[in-house]
């Protein structure tokens, strides 16, 4: 859940290389952020506290430097807890994404040995570890050994200024090196590198790679050497800048339409290959976390109103405690943006365990879910760098959709409601329709409680809605099936109280009215998203009929309003407190 950047080269910029892809990856975490870069046979450090922004560092001119952004774990947000952390001799640096799960017992170890620590993290043990297998042994060497002490799921890049190398190493949380001319890359993201190179290798677990003149690739615990093999990025740099957007979260909503109509025009032939997997498999289970878990739950009401399959699902990280059932005939569905959840990681290798067939559909190549899957689908929404999902979710939703319509026969009509629900989307977000959201989050910014319901398919688009106001305007909101809210919320209705009900035109209408209906009668504050204007509805957002395609227009006036909350009361939507990108830690 950090951003990790590092460079060895000819230039001899890598302060300003390294900050401009910390800037690229703070949305992996942004509590504090360092750099260190060869200064002689020392390393030179900067660290602050708080978010990048704007910054820049007073750091000598090097051909070797690596940097962090991070998510604080194990010690508080301190300029002394930021990474990367230095060893006794000041020649070895460290920046790590994961927990040491046996730190203590290492440092304790290390301070029997005379090291001398100065934070609380986990992290400070691995170079003062490196420090000692040094003393009987070459770098790399020395960093295999500590590597394989750590118990966790880590990832590791290590600086040495003596021999001007870079070691990273991963057994879980996500590395990526890239190979320019002259010149080395890794970050934990492949947006790291995109404007530096497009020819990248993404690590697998339980290997180590060794960055100077060359990459030398070996796997871990043994150090064997291996032959690594590049792959080719084909996302534009532009696609990871925010361009003329205020911020990524508004450029991804308005990224949609196109998101839809690439899915509904190229993805045919994938869908229905992956539909004859489904159908053959006995017993189904579709895992997410987040708003990948809402797309999962969307997932089964499809499948069972379209295609009559019954698929179960759950968060992935309840899916361990599930498992027993599983055969070899099981099929498991995973969704993931980043693909290296690891919620949804750690079951799947239970599921590998018992030989059942594993489906990814997530947006990153070479990602770890991406590698584990038998079957696998990309998203192909373009990097999402906005923690809050939206132009994912909608690319989940839209490959569900054409899958339960595959296994019915009849994907052409998939593709048809799926264009109309692109061009329903490009309408919602004209400006005279999002002036309206704008206008409803002004009435709504001083709310401390609001509430989002659905029925059927709309469930889900009230989980959603839930998760995306809260998540970036810290308004509690809760989501739930309009049938459940006589089951004890509705006690929580006041006077002025805002509900979100999502009611299409399907068989839920009727009931959603009534829900609509009962909340007002209690003083609720009722904002519909519906084709029809209803008399309970206090305010109305018209989102047209899209047959079942509705359960992806109906989510982004809530993005929007979630958006625009946010921006009225003053945070930053694409930084959520709290909150980062990608969740690599249990």
């Amino acid at each position: 859940m950090c951003g990790i950047f590092g460079y060895v080269g000819k230039k001899d910029t890598a302060a300003d290389l390294v900050l401009s892809g910390l800037k690229l990856l703070e949305y992996r975490g942004y509590d504090s952020w360092g750099i260190a870069v060869k200064k002689g046979k020392n390393l030179a450090v900067e660290k602050h506290v708080g978010k990048i922004g704007d910054a820049s560092v007073n750091l000598p001119k090097s051909s070797l430097g690596i940097g962090h952004t991070r998510w604080a774990t194990h010690g508080g947000v301190t300029v002394a807890n930021a990474h990367p952390h230095l060893d006794c001799t000041k020649t070895i640096a460290v920046i790590h994404n994961g927990i040491v799960e046996n730190y203590q017992e290492i440092k304790e170890d290390l301070l029997q040995k005379g090291h001398t620590f100065l934070s609380e993290t986990d992290t400070e043990v691995i170079p003062h570890l490196i420090e000692e297998y040094l003393k009987k042994e070459g770098f790399a060497s020395a960093v295999r050994d500590a590597f394989n002490r750590l118990q966790g799921l880590n990832a590791i890049v290590v600086a040495y200024s003596p021999s001007s190398e870079i070691v990273a190493a991963k057994t879980g949380s996500p590395l990526v090196v890239g190979v320019g001319e002259n010149e080395l890359f890794v970050a934990s993201d492949a947006i790291g590198i995109l404007k530096h190179t497009k020819k990248v290798l993404f690590l697998r677990d339980n290997e180590m790679v060794i960055l100077g003149r060359d990459v030398q690739l070996i796997t871990l615990p043994n150090g064997k050497k291996e032959t690594p093999h590049f792959e080719t990025i084909d996302w534009e740099v532009e696609d990871a800048d925010k361009g003329t957007y205020s911020h990524f979260m508004a450029k991804e909503i308005f990224e949609q339409p196109r998101v839809l109509q690439n899915i509904a025009q190229t993805y045919t032939d994938h869908i229905e290959a992956l539909s004859r997997v489904i159908a053959e498999a006995k017993g189904t289970f579709f895992i997410g976390a987040g708003t990948a878990f809402h797309a999962c739950l969307a997932g089964a009401y499809l499948f069972s109103k379209i295609a009559h399959v019954h698929v179960n699902t759950t968060v992935a990280s309840e899916f361990t405690y599930l498992e027993d059932f599983l055969t070899k005939k099981s099929l498991i569905i995973a969704l993931s943006q980043s693909g290296e959840t690891i919620d949804v990681i750690e079951p799947l290798q239970h599921v590998k365990a018992k030989g059942s067939t594993v489906m990814a559909i997530t947006n990153a190549l070479g990602s770890t879910i991406y590698r584990m899957a038998d079957h696998k689908l990309l998203l192909g929404a373009g990097p999402e760098k906005a923690v809050a999902s939206t132009k994912a979710y909608v690319a989940k939703l839209a490959i569900v959709l054409m899958l339960a319509f595959a296994l019915k026969g009849n994907i052409a009509h998939a593709k048809k409601i799926l264009l109309a629900a692109a061009s329903e989307i490009e309408r919602l977000l004209k400006d005279e329709q999002v002036k309206k959201i704008q206008v409803l989050a002004k009435k709504l910014a001083a709310s401390q409680h609001m509430y989002t319901i659905g029925r059927g398919m709309s469930f889900a688009t009230a989980l959603e809605a839930a998760l995306k106001i809260k998540e970036v305007s810290y308004v509690h909101t809760e989501g739930l099936a309009g049938g459940e809210l006589k089951h004890g919320t509705i006690a929580l209705i006041e006077k002025g109280t805002p509900c979100l009900v999502f009611a299409p035109d399907d068989e839920t209408y009727e009931a959603m009215i009534s829900n609509a209906t009962e909340i007002k009668a209690r003083g609720g504050f009722i904002v519909g998203v519906s084709s029809k204007k209803a008399d309970v509805f206090d305010e109305w957002i018209e989102v047209k009929d899209v047959a079942e395609a509705t359960l992806i227009t109906h989510v982004i006036p809530a993005q929007l309003l979630g958006y625009y909350l946010a921006l009225e009361k003053g945070y930053d939507p694409d930084k959520p407190r709290n909150l980062a990108k990608s969740v690599t830690v249990k």
